[in-house]
């Protein structure tokens, strides 16, 4: 029996009812229209508010990844709550959603460990959303068994970042892995404004240069709550071969609540490696 982080948010952020869960999900996956992808999916980028919000946005990065079969899956995410640790993962050895568990990889983590000069501090029952609402989108996209390398970045250093990213690189050179990087964009911001903001978000995501998505926050040209762990994304995702990230989907939450004065941004793109 695996010891098991009990989910803080079905029910809530998303459905509770397993059937109402799936359908949902795969609502959202079918009805992403994607372009073309000229390459190989290393990694995607997604948001995490409650699935009513973003789910539709999600949808366009999730169904990217359909027909792929990784063996291990890395999850980068924000940390919103105080925590004087800059990296944290749970301190499970599972997730728990309506439609299953998903088994953190222990060994992956411990490898990611002891290349990383920094601790990864483990916490338990943690209220994290941001990490756990993308996981019945992996449960529905893919078909095959996977484990979770689920880490929460509470620190917004680039350095951090990077040597998070460096030693991530190093973990997944030899293996059959993706990377969700997990990110709202600017918040409360009336549409037209939000709009302009996103767009240089997405831009400095596009540009697959990590140190500019920073600049994008420092000098408030744009916002990313998840802006850490995008960068760290990045940074492993180009030693790993990447070398385009193509936006797939960008939407407000005003696109479903009809309240354009305040808004939450949503984007979803892909990273991608010549075959």
């Amino acid at each position: 029996m695996l010891d098991i982080r009990p989910s803080p948010i079905a029910g809530t952020w998303y459905e509770a009812n397993p059937k109402a869960l799936a359908a949902t999900v795969d609502s959202y996956l079918n009805n992403a229209q994607l372009p073309e992808l000229n390459g190989r999916v290393i990694a995607i980028i997604a948001p995490h508010a409650g699935h009513t919000y973003s789910g539709h946005v999600a949808g366009y990065a999730f169904a990217a990844l359909r027909g792929l079969q990784p063996e291990l899956v890395v999850i980068l995410a924000p940390y919103h709550n105080y925590s004087p640790h800059h990296l944290l993962v749970a301190a499970h050895e599972a997730y728990a959603t309506p439609l299953g568990e998903l088994e953190i990889d222990q060994a992956a983590l411990a490898e990611l460990q002891a290349d990383l000069e920094l601790p990864i501090t483990a916490i338990a029952n943690d209220r994290e959303h941001s990490l756990e609402i993308e996981l019945p989108f992996l449960q529905r996209a893919l078909k095959n068994e996977f484990k979770l390398l689920p880490i929460m970045v509470r620190a917004q250093s680039s350095r951090i970042a990077k040597r998070l990213g460096d030693a991530l690189a190093n973990v997944l050179k030899n293996k059959n892995a993706l990377i969700v990087a997990s990110t709202d964009l600017s918040h409360f911001h009336d549409s037209k404004t939000a709009n302009i903001l996103d767009r240089e978000m997405l831009k400095r995501f596009e540009s697959f240069d990590p140190d500019s998505v920073f600049d994008a926050e420092h000098t408030e040209k744009g916002f990313a709550c998840g802006h850490a762990a995008v960068a760290s994304m990045l940074w492993t995702a180009k030693s790993l071969g990447a070398e385009k990230v193509q936006t797939l989907k960008y939407a407000t939450s005003g696109d479903i609540t009809g309240d354009h004065t305040s808004v939450v941004g949503y984007g979803a793109a892909v990273v991608l490696k010549k075959i």
